[in-house]
């Protein structure tokens, strides 16, 4: 199966769900948000933007599964699974902050084969596929050239609840503030990993993340020429729930992260 013929397709899939979360969010009130835990919001428009891709995805590749953030289908693969979030910084939206995108990836078992991102905002629809290279509007991309964290802009996330790893987190924030060009929390993950794609960001890291935050813009980096680990250095970064990701200063970061790295019994 040749994940390249599906491209053209994710790629309007895409953008046709973007248009429909940039019409609503012309009218969308604070007011008509929802929780789904402490701090985790949703919204309508994740739910039917998430039905819209789904619909659309099972056309034109009806055997596959898929695991999504919304669970508006249960519908897992053993071989080939989409991998969606259908509104990626869904905080910012519900807050009219405008930094938001519709992710969605094709994995064969733990491997992605294909990602777009689609940043609804700025309309940039950055896009790879395994081998092929990483592109934002038709263009290649790539990632930045420094060389060092005292060269670099570094992108992170904070964590919204699971707040066991907060004192090592902050311990490694603050030599990080001391270290680099500055601190961005931009509030999605996935526009995160496309920004250190084409060079805005030299490096990202987190943790708590999800698979649908990440299967898409992960293989943007590698595809840009970047490097994705788990924070032990290792492979398991979609499912693991952390990762690092950059230019050349990742080697330097995750050298960082492991030396201050801990899971403490309680959050400061």
């Amino acid at each position: 199966m040749e994940a390249s013929k599906f491209l053209p397709e994710v790629i309007d899939i895409a953008k046709k769900a973007g248009a429909f979360i940039r019409n609503e969010s012309l009218k969308f009130t604070i007011e008509q948000a929802e929780y789904k835990g402490l701090n985790d919001l949703v919204s309508y428009v994740d739910k039917e933007s998430e039905k819209m891709i789904v619909s659309a995805l099972q056309v034109i590749f009806p055997e596959a599964g898929f695991i999504t953030e919304e669970g508006t289908i249960t519908k897992n693969s053993d071989d080939f699974n989409w991998v969606i979030d259908p509104l990626d910084g869904t905080s910012n939206f519900i807050h009219g902050i405008p930094m938001y995108a519709v992710s969605i990836a094709l994995m064969k078992g733990k491997k992605s084969l294909l990602g777009v991102v689609y940043e609804v905002n700025r309309d940039e629809c950055f896009y790879a596929l395994k081998g092929g290279g990483a592109y934002c509007n038709e263009k290649p991309i790539s990632v930045s050239r420094a060389l060092k964290l005292s060269e670099s802009l570094i992108a992170t996330g904070f964590p919204i609840f699971n707040f066991n790893n907060l004192r090592a987190y902050l311990k490694i924030l603050k030599q990080l503030m001391k270290k680099c060009h500055g601190m961005r929390r931009m509030g999605s993950a996935a526009v995160d990993l496309c920004y250190v794609a084409c060079g805005r960001a030299d490096a990202y890291f987190e943790y708590n993340l999800n698979s649908w935050d990440i299967a898409a813009g992960t293989l943007i980096v590698q595809e840009a020429g970047g490097t994705v680990t788990d924070f032990s250095g290792g492979g398991n970064f979609i499912f693991g729930r952390e990762l690092v990701s950059g230019s050349a200063v990742q080697n330097e970061l995750l050298q960082l992260i492991q030396k201050n790295w801990t899971a403490p019994a309680c959050p400061i």
